[in-house]
């Protein structure tokens, strides 16, 4: 190939890397795909011996898929750290146990996986 293509190339996926960099900069904010694999590892830690592929081993009708969300009035980022923070019959607390930024982490993350029928 020519040395030229090559250059140019790279220096377009340098100029993008950039960019994105600025972007995180100036925004504050790290990747989303970082902060999946972070509430997925901690959903896997804390949650999935009960909730494992948004089941619920305790109580069946309420697991984590979408319908039931919705049916229950957790299909919202905010009812799902209500409910993780504060635990619910069955459900344990996880005041304490989990940093508000964790408990943050794992609602997004089971909310995402319900929209995307825990796939």
């Amino acid at each position: 190939m020519n040395i030229k293509l090559i250059s140019s190339r790279i220096m377009s996926v340098l100029i993008a890397c950039l960019i994105s960099l600025a972007a995180i900069a100036a925004f504050g904010q790290a990747p989303a795909f970082a902060d999946s694999a972070e509430g997925a590892a901690i959903f896997k830690t804390n949650c999935a011996s009960c909730h494992a592929r948004g089941r619920n081993l305790v109580k069946a009708e309420k697991n984590l898929k979408l319908a039931s969300l919705e049916k229950y009035g957790m299909n919202s980022v905010e009812a799902i750290i209500a409910q993780v923070t504060n635990g619910k019959n069955a459900m344990p607390a996880f005041r304490g146990r989990l940093k508000p930024a964790q408990i943050e982490l794992v609602a997004n993350y089971v909310l995402t996986q319900a929209q995307n029928d825990w796939k």
